[in-house]
């Protein structure tokens, strides 16, 4: 796959500052100016002035000008408007309002962990010692941003542009509700749901496992029980653990781990999932409110909502 990496975005919030806030709180470097890295995948979000919460523009990493040469082309047969530049080409979903960059950048690497020693019947990887994850006291910090999920009033234009424009390649779909879509490796990089109006649904973050995101989630808890939205519980699509969060300007945000991953060479026959069945595997069932965001009126209005 010559696309290989969702490599940041741009977040656009009535309320910066808290929001500014709020991701400092999640474990992100703040930069400065409202910009944030990951422990891996340096410089990934930007949070910007905007009237109603959204998202602002997205990057994906190619490996060389081939590849920018082939975005091009294959936008330029959508009849999709194209900025080129020397080492990144930019266009706009018109119906989404998402601007996209192809850049040419180097590929993530991320230094493994060492395997979690695990006891079971008949398997016992540790012994004499509490588990790792009940020792670690220190700050749970995303190692990259994983995926963004939108809501298009037009989700299968918007999955044109992004899968026959801009290179991505599917791998499941919720039946005649949205699509899950990658640029790497990992099952998904892209959601895009079917929606009465445009708009950022969650962004989620990778962690090193499943003791990290009830940590990171616990630690957000702690002194702000209202951030909560829905988890612990572990994903049909994507099979990721996860737990998600609510930021001020009414965002989820998602921590991850176990990610299902799909290298170019593997088979992968996408499937069409039922209802909720690709959300969720076992946990918690998702509250209306994360299936139907509570503020999605005040959007279509263009007013916004009350502040979370």
């Amino acid at each position: 796959m010559s696309l290989h990496r969702l490599a940041s975005l741009t977040m656009g919030v009535p309320d910066v500052q808290p929001t500014i806030d709020y991701y400092a709180d999640f474990g992100l470097t703040h930069l400065g100016h409202g910009r944030f890295a990951t422990t891996d995948g340096g410089e990934q979000l930007r949070i910007v002035y905007s009237p109603n919460r959204r998202l602002v523009d997205v990057a994906i990493g190619a490996d060389d000008h081939d590849d920018l040469g082939r975005v091009t082309g294959n936008l330029a047969k959508l009849g999709v408007f194209v900025q080129q530049f020397p080492e990144h080409v930019t266009a706009i979903d018109l119906i989404s309002d998402v601007r996209v960059t192809v850049n040419i950048v180097p590929r993530v690497s991320q230094k493994a962990q060492h395997p979690t020693p695990y006891n079971g019947p008949g398997r016992f990887e540790r012994t004499g010692a509490r588990a790792p994850g009940v020792m670690r006291h220190d700050r749970v910090m995303p190692r990259k941003l994983g995926h963004v999920v939108i809501g298009s009033v037009d989700y299968e234009a918007t999955r044109r542009f992004f899968v026959e424009g801009i290179g991505f390649r599917e791998s499941d779909h919720i039946k005649g509700e949205g699509s899950f879509l990658r640029c790497s490796i990992d099952h998904h990089n892209l959601l895009v749901l079917k929606s009465p109006v445009n708009y950022l649904h969650h962004t989620s973050w990778q962690v090193n496992d499943i003791d990290d995101v009830g940590r990171g989630a616990y630690a957000m808890l702690e002194d702000n029980p209202e951030r909560h939205v829905w988890g612990l519980g572990r994903h049909f699509a994507g099979s990721n653990f996860f737990w998600y969060l609510k930021d001020p300007a009414g965002n989820f945000s998602e921590y991850y781990s176990d990610m299902d991953c799909i290298p170019e060479e593997e088979i992968w026959k996408p499937e069409v999932l039922e209802g909720v069945q690709g959300l969720f595997s076992w946990g918690p069932p998702p509250p209306p409110s994360f299936l139907h965001p509570e503020d999605l009126a005040a959007l279509m209005t263009g007013v916004h909502g009350p502040k979370s």
